[in-house]
């Protein structure tokens, strides 16, 4: 089959929801792909952040390969060792008591809100449904997430929205605390904004979004669908500020491309569930939580150290090649392996001819290059994409 071949069948039975790139990639190594014509690609998308340890891991495969030959799925009817187990570590390794497993991360978000409505109904305070959002978030795209999402281009055409979800600016407190009022349950927001642009949020900016929240008996909800997971170098990246939520949602990178969400909550918050208040038929199966539980082994054994210095080597290229090309580079941001690189204008240029040379990328909010690469990555794979990215920045 040629890449061709597979994208004429693909128009014939695929609804028309992606704007796809004209290749199909058909096998992963590492860091790289390849797609039906053979052309070998450096991937720093990674599945959109998720395969954190890239593709075809020994240890990840060997793990499929075993659980699947064992037991797939069985239902949350059961009790499943091996979602015990990954609650165990999430909750150990983080501020979460209890975990609840879904299979993305819209759902895990959405669990959150609704946890967020329920605690308060249980508490005595029904009244307080309302969640305080920011503007460029995105929380997915379930009905409920596209309302909660900061951003207007996904909301078009699927009015009416949710109801009970405001926005502010990303950053700017004082707008927070005056959009907080009687109804409002629980702020939500991503420490790292990656949708938005790779926007970080500031340390002190934390701080006084959780006294807020402290101060008004609200619950603070961080997104860390896309920088949980190693993918800031630290495994959760609230702990870059020290500042811990009430809830925290995971999914992406957590299962390193197996299908997979959770929801993490402190004892009090997720004693407002009980059975019957949220379930997924597939989540937390035994396939998908015995691979993460080995995607966190490898991390800790040496792929979040990696993750630290591969994003200290590329941010450092990155910063040189804005020194080179000033008129092109506006701002070098980010943590670990989130980072963005804002341009002075449209980056789809860039990206479609960094396929022809063999370079995978991604841009956001239409000017912002997002290098969400597996974490595995080389300090001389790093250099091969400067190398390009310096190549195509010459030649606009």
């Amino acid at each position: 089959m040629s890449n061709q071949s597979i994208i004429e069948r693909a128009e014939k039975v695929i609804m028309n929801t992606y704007g796809r790139f004209p290749i199909a990639l058909v096998k992963g190594d590492g860091c790289w792909v390849y797609d039906a014509d053979g052309k070998k690609y450096l991937d720093l998308v990674a599945g959109i952040a998720v395969n954190v340890l890239g593709h075809s891991h020994p240890r990840l495969a060997k793990v499929i390969a075993e659980q699947a030959a064992r037991l797939i799925h069985v239902s949350n009817l059961y009790h499943i060792p091996s979602q015990i187990d990954l609650a165990e570590a999430l909750t150990r390794s983080s501020f979460a008591d209890r975990t609840f497993f879904c299979n993305s991360g819209a759902e895990a978000n959405e669990g959150a809100v609704k946890l967020a409505r329920k605690y308060f109904d249980q508490t005595g305070s029904p009244e307080k449904f309302k969640v305080v959002c920011m503007e460029n978030s995105f929380h997915g795209r379930t009905l409920a997430m596209i309302s909660a999402t900061g951003q207007a281009k996904v909301k078009k055409g699927f009015d009416p929205m949710v109801e009970g979800f405001t926005h502010v600016p990303f950053g700017n407190y004082s707008a927070l605390e005056k959009a907080v009022d009687d109804e409002t349950a629980a702020v939500l927001l991503e420490p790292v904004q990656g949708e938005g642009g790779v926007r970080l949020a500031a340390s002190e900016y934390l701080k006084d979004v959780r006294s807020l929240c402290d101060r008004k008996k609200l619950l603070l909800i961080y997104d860390e669908v896309q920088s949980g997971v190693g993918r800031t170098g630290k495994l959760f990246a609230y702990e870059h500020s020290g500042v811990a939520p009430d809830i925290m949602t995971l999914a992406k990178g957590l299962a390193g491309g197996v299908p997979i969400g959770a929801l993490l909550a402190t004892e009090e918050v997720a004693r407002a569930f009980s059975p019957g208040d949220h379930a997924a038929t597939f989540g937390g199966n035994p396939l998908a939580t015995r691979t993460a539980l080995e995607v966190l082994k490898i991390l800790e054994e040496g792929a979040l150290e990696n993750c630290r210095n591969a994003g200290t080597h590329f941010l450092a290229g990155l910063d040189d090649l804005k020194k080179k090309h000033p008129s092109t580079i506006q701002d070098v941001r980010g943590l670990g392996l989130m980072i963005g690189v804002e341009l002075s204008k449209p980056g789809k240029e860039i990206v479609d001819r960094g396929l022809e040379k063999g370079l995978l990328l991604n841009c956001t909010q239409e000017k912002v290059l997002r290098f969400v690469p597996p974490l595995i990555i080389s300090k001389g794979e790093v250099d091969h994409a400067l190398s390009i990215l310096d190549e195509l920045l010459k030649s606009l």
